[in-house]
């Protein structure tokens, strides 16, 4: 991730289709036609995994069954604890295979229809569930070196439960970290660059007017006094953290993607 700090490079999310998806093969090409948009010109593209709880199509499956090009510090994807082993497994021999690098742990979102790993799965015992560290443990014992992953910082969550989270994810493997989106300063940010000045951090843009979907992603109510616009909070957070990555979340790639080539100068 310094890589794409020192270069500027965005993180662009993508998300692939549903399971459920009522028109399938359009999903996919505007997966595949963003997907390689993204790679075009030269930012990151990050592949959502089952996100809010949807079953959805694996990023690394349409990687493959569609030929995307894989690029160096170009490609990351999410990977959360709601697997059977044999199907993470399969993702990350995938992602090896592929040399996908990057990879955002996160324990995720469940749901009824989705499966979840077992303690036991992940070489643990003394644990009632898996966790993003658990599968951050397991993932650095069975590929040590391999990958570079990435873990999640919740800004909104009480501060001691979420810093003392953070210490056992570094501990478990954790290379780099991607805040919940920001609006605006964050009193929090300023201890957490500080407390891990050699950690990569890259601060999430909300990039939809739509802030009843970001409070529903980080579980709590979050209002602003004036309308909320995505362009001027982007610009807004690469002056106030210069040394950050940016992630964008749900960027509309009709009327912004454009827009985003000049706002990191």
């Amino acid at each position: 991730m310094i890589h794409n700090i020192h270069n500027k490079i965005y993180l662009v999310e993508v998300l692939p289709p549903k399971q459920d998806s009522e028109n399938l093969e359009l999903d996919l090409n505007k997966f595949c036609t963003r997907y390689r948009k993204i790679i075009d010109n030269k930012f990151c593209v990050c592949i959502t995994d089952n996100t809010m709880g949807n079953l959805s199509f694996q990023g690394t499956e349409i990687i493959e069954e569609f030929q995307l090009p894989v690029l160096p510090e170009q490609v990351m994807i999410h990977l959360n604890t709601f697997h059977r082993k044999d199907d993470l497994d399969n993702i990350l021999n995938t992602c090896l295979n592929k040399g996908i690098k990057d990879i955002l742990v996160i324990t995720g979102d469940g749901s009824i229809r989705l499966p979840k790993l077992r303690p036991a799965d992940v070489g643990f015992t003394n644990v009632d569930s898996v966790t993003s560290v658990e599968l951050l443990n397991y993932i650095s014992r069975e590929y040590p070196g391999v990958f570079s992953l990435g873990v999640a910082f919740n800004p909104y969550e009480p501060e001691e439960y979420e810093f003392e989270k953070m210490k056992k994810k570094i501990k478990a493997g954790a290379a780099f970290i991607i805040t919940q989106p920001l609006l605006g300063r964050n009193k929090v940010m300023k201890k957490l660059l500080k407390k891990y000045p050699q950690v990569p951090v890259i601060v999430e843009a909300w990039m939809s007017k739509k802030l009843h979907l970001l409070s529903e992603a980080v579980g709590y109510e979050l209002t602003l006094n004036n309308e909320y616009e995505p362009m001027t909070n982007l610009k807004l957070l690469h002056d106030l953290y210069p040394e950050c990555g940016v992630y964008l979340a749900l960027l509309d790639f009709k009327t912004q993607f454009d827009l985003i080539k000049e706002t990191w100068l």
